[in-house]
Parts: C-alpha cells; structure tokens; sequence
C-alpha cells in the first residue's frame, strides 16, 4: 500500500521588539542568566501584565503580508500546564479569537506548479523561559532555569495540513521566513530560537480522505533538520503501520546527530490546557484605520520585487531569487542600479564579488565597504575602456581593504588599460618572435594556440592590454 503524508507547521517567531510582550524588560539575547527579569515576567504575585503596542502592530503586518484577515476584536487566554521554565505555570497566548485569521502563502518546487498552503491562524503569546542542562551550568548532573526569555514577544503561524512533502514544508517555512524578516518583524536566527518550527506529521493511504494520527515534532531550528524530521518520521509511520502496529498521537524530539525522532511525551490536546481568558488582560480591539495605516506602511514584499526586478530591470527569474534573499540586499542592487544604469551588470557584480567577498569575511550587506554607489563608479571605469574586467577585480579588492574609490585605485596603481594600438602591436611583435613555433602551428590550422598568445600579450602588459585590441591586431599578424 502507498502512504500520502499529511504536514501541517506551526512556527514561532521572535518578535524583534526592544522589551518583552508584557513588561518593560530588555530582550536582548546573550545577557546573564536572570538579569532581564522583573515581577511580570518572573510571575510574582499581583504583578499585573502590560500590552507591548508594537507587538500588535508587527502582528497585523505579519497578518497583511500572509492574506490574513485582521480580527477587530481579539483576546488574551491562559494556556495552564507545568513546566520547570514557565514561572507562572501558565502561558498568556491566544486561543479562540487569535488576531490573524484565514490566510494563505503560495509556495513553488522546481518544475511544479505553484501551490496554495492555507494559514489558520496567527496568535500572540509569551514566550517560556530556557532550561540550561548538565555541563553549561557548572552544576554537574543538574539543571539550572534562566528567565530572560520568559515573556520575550511571539508570533506563531499556524499551517492548515496542506502539506504533503519535507520538500513543500521546506519552501513554505523559507518563505514565511524570508517575509518576516524582510519586514524586520524577526532577525530570523534559527540558531538561537528567534524562528523554530513544530512540524505535525501523519500519513494516510493514497486515495482516502482521512488523516491519519499525527505525532508533532518539537522546535526544530533549521531547514535541513526539518526536511529530515519529516522524511524520518514519515517513514517511522509507514514500517510502523505495515508492521501491524499503531500510530500513536506524542509529542517527538528530533536528535540531529543521528537523524531520528523520539518520544517525549504523550500528545496534549486543547481541553488539557484548560484555556480561559485572561482576567488581567482586557479584549484588543482593533479598528479599520490601524489596519490600514499599517497596511500603507508595509514595503514592496519579496514576492513583487522579484516580479518586478524580471519585467521591469530584465533579470532572468534565477537573478531575481538571488538578489531577494534578504531586503537589504536587494536594497544595494537596487541603489547600484540608480546609479549605474546597467542593471545586467550590476546584478552580476553583486551576486559575484560583493557576495564572494561578504562570505569570506563574514560581513552583513549592510556593512559592505564597497558602497553601491561606488560599485557603479567601477562599472562606469569598465564602460569607458579606462580598465579591463579582470583590472576591475584587482581594483575591487582594493576598495575592498581600504574604502577608496576606484579612480584614485586606478591613479595610484598606474592600471589603466592600455588601448594603443602601437604599444600592443610592439608586444604582440617580441611575442611572435619567441614563440615561431606557435606562430607556424596557428597558422597550419592549430586555432587554439590563440588562446595562448592572448596570454602571453595579458602577461607581458600585466594585465593592462585591452583585449579587445589585442584580439584584433593578434588576428591580423598570425593570419600574415
């Protein structure tokens, strides 16, 4: 029998506010253990809670850019459970009025139509705090509890299970990723937590319209680990089915190292978390004109650049992905274009030696020393013959190390191309004489000796020779 996998995702993202959700206190990541903590967040009693504005206003944007309708009146709830990291022993989320309802991403796969993937829900809630095992405490076998995290803003985006491959639930989580963080909603760092994902996974057979049971995998936090999740949970499901066995409802932890899932605990459900409305927190009510301001002050999303970039600046589909990984990049390709024009040219300069550069020195877009206007001024210096392309990557790397332009570069280094035609044909002339060889097996119809003199004549002139000259006057005297 053939199994159709069925996947739904629910992510959390980090809200890049200054304070937490409910207090005043910093988030910044990294502190000391403890030392962004206040009443509301360590849940002392009568410590009262205090709607952060900004977390409405980054959840209606995230409800914008996903289709989602905006819900004018919304409410806090209390999800009751016990943890060692959750100091109230209840979460203040959302449950049966989230603020974002009914929205919906298109994802596309490489030679497949593109595919609608609904979104039921998007709420508000506070994070937990973070248990620190063994080692990292100095404590030996112990664990230590650090609240910093504890009330720390969050999104989480619900998926309605129209998933049906590790491949799909890979595109769609990259591009509510891409759009979080181009919005500067998240920073998006899977690494610290700020853009984890809980994957629900069930198969059924092919043909039937009812899902199996679902085992939820818990805060994976990459790409790669979660296409692995789901392919070995997958199958974990299918040998365990045509063994006879029974898929049971659990919450699973994924182990990277080995690539497996593992059981951690039994599934709970909605009624386990005895949800009720938060009493210290009164309905959100939000009204059209909010909706509307922020949905005038969203920008032009990945999406409509890249449209935009193909029909309007010419770049191949391909170009167009790259160059809207992230907002600033495409920010500087953008202001490369206004300044030089070519945008062929720029596109190939940024996805060529600005990004080759930016990864070998591990530095952000935003920090690049070779700004874009300067970049156009290097194009323009190749426009007008003043140096070769290959000039321009020995006066690019200069920029590079020192921030100067590439006209001084070009001045203090001596690299203008050298166009004469006299001055080429002199050396092509010397080369010709010491290498009678070569000259007589190009001319008995061995074509690919030019290659060689085309370098011998780049040598000699270090590189200075416009190729363009040297081509021409090269063809005239091997032909004789």
């Amino acid at each position: 029998m053939k199994y159709q996998p069925v996947i739904g995702l629910e992510v959390h993202v980090q809200l890049l506010t200054d304070t937490k959700i409910f207090c005043g206190c910093s988030t910044k990541f990294g502190s000391e253990p403890n030392s962004q903590t206040c009443p509301v967040c360590l849940g002392l009693p009568g410590a009262l809670p205090v709607l952060n504005k900004k977390v409405v206003e980054f959840a209606i944007k995230a409800g914008l850019s996903t289709n989602c309708s905006i819900t004018p009146r919304s409410i806090f709830a209390r999800k009751n459970y016990f943890y060692p990291d959750l100091p109230k022993g209840y979460q203040i989320s959302q449950f049966e009025e989230p603020i974002c309802q009914h929205g919906w991403l298109d994802i596309q796969l490489d030679g497949q139509e593109g595919k609608r993937i609904g979104i039921t829900r998007i709420h508000m809630e506070e994070d937990a705090g973070k248990l620190v095992h063994g080692d990292l405490t100095g404590l030996d076998d112990n664990s230590g509890v650090d609240l910093n995290r504890a009330c720390t803003p969050l999104l989480e985006v619900v998926s309605e299970p129209d998933l049906r491959s590790s491949d799909e639930a890979v595109s769609y989580l990259k591009q509510l990723h891409q759009i979080v963080t181009w919005l500067g909603l998240c920073d998006g760092n899977m690494e610290e937590g700020s853009f984890r994902c809980d994957a629900n996974v069930s198969v059924m057979p092919v043909g039937s319209d009812t899902f199996g049971t679902r085992a939820e995998i818990k805060n994976v936090n990459s790409f790669k680990f979660v296409k692995q999740a789901i392919e070995y949970e997958i199958q974990r499901q299918i040998d365990l089915i045509e063994d006879g066995g029974t898929v049971v409802q659990e919450t699973r932890l994924f182990d990277p190292n080995s690539g497996r899932t593992r059981s951690m605990r039994s599934k709970e459900e909605a009624h386990d978390y005895r949800y009720f409305p938060d009493p210290d927190l009164v309905p959100l009510v939000i009204c059209d004109e909010w909706v509307e301001r922020s949905r005038t002050e969203l920008p032009e999303l990945p999406e409509q650049c890249r449209k935009r970039f193909v029909s309007q600046l010419g770049l191949t589909e391909y170009d167009a992905e790259v160059l809207t990984a992230n907002r600033p990049l495409a920010e500087f390709f953008e202001a490369g274009v206004a300044a030089h024009g070519n945008a062929k040219a720029v596109a190939n300069w940024t996805m060529g030696e600005i990004t080759r550069s930016l990864n070998d020195s591990g530095t952000s877009i935003r920090e690049c020393p070779v700004t874009p206007q300067l970049l156009a001024e290097l194009l323009k210096l190749i426009d007008e013959g003043t140096i070769s392309g290959k000039i321009a990557k020995t006066v690019f790397d200069e920029m590079w190390r020192s921030g100067k332009a590439p006209q001084l570069i070009v001045e203090e280094q001596g690299l203008v191309q050298v166009s004469d035609g006299g001055a080429i044909e002199s050396i092509i002339d010397e080369i010709m004489a010491a290498n009678a060889g070569q000259v007589e097996e190009y001319r008995g119809g061995k074509e690919k000796v030019f290659g060689f003199f085309v370098g011998q004549v780049m040598k000699v002139s270090k590189g200075k020779a416009n190729p363009a000259v040297v081509n021409e006057l090269l063809l005239k005297k091997l032909k004789g």
